[in-house]
């Protein structure tokens, strides 16, 4: 069983244009005590709302019209005003194809949920942005927490971390 927290001192954003999944979202959040709660059923709305808030953990939606989930969260993570770049980000979809899941992580998201949303899907991803907060990467494209889940240790191919070849090539210099 899931370790329980404290998560009435949390601020929550969702963004969802469906006005049945907010309320969905919103009375789970409440069931796990969470008392702060901003939503916004569009992503300008939301990026205000973001600006004007602190916000410790945002959830929302991929796929709405005008600005799309992907729009909003590179605006959190790239825009000169945004007031947190470093905040989580949970999606959540029902687009699960290799393609847009790539692209969801590779705009940044901290976090995927799959639709439909449990109780216990939505719970496990928030306690995973607590538990195991991700370092950030900054590169020539990318901004985000790091896309890599795991440190393979037997890897040895070209795309190996740079950190762990260089310890090697210390330790083989010593």
């Amino acid at each position: 069983m899931a370790k329980t927290y404290d998560l009435s001192h949390l601020s929550f954003l969702i963004v969802d244009d469906n006005h049945h999944m907010l309320s969905i979202i919103k009375t789970l959040l409440r069931g796990f005590g969470a008392k702060t709660i901003h939503d916004a059923t569009d992503a300008i709305q939301a990026f205000e709302v973001f600006r004007a808030s602190m916000i410790d953990i945002i959830i929302l939606d991929y796929y709405m019209d005008s600005f799309d989930g992907i729009e909003f969260t590179r605006m959190v993570r790239t825009a000169d005003d945004s007031s947190n770049k470093f905040v989580p980000i949970i999606m959540v979809t029902a687009f699960t194809e290799r393609a847009r899941v790539e692209k969801a992580r590779d705009v940044g998201i901290t976090e995927l949920l799959v639709k439909p949303v449990s109780a216990m899907g939505l719970y496990r991803r928030i306690i995973e942005v607590i538990e195991h907060p991700r370092p950030f990467v900054k590169s020539g494209s990318y901004f985000g927490p790091c896309r890599r889940r795991q440190n393979d240790a037997v890897y040895e191919g070209p795309e190996r971390r740079k950190d762990r070849q260089d310890r090697q090539e210390q330790a083989g210099a010593a």
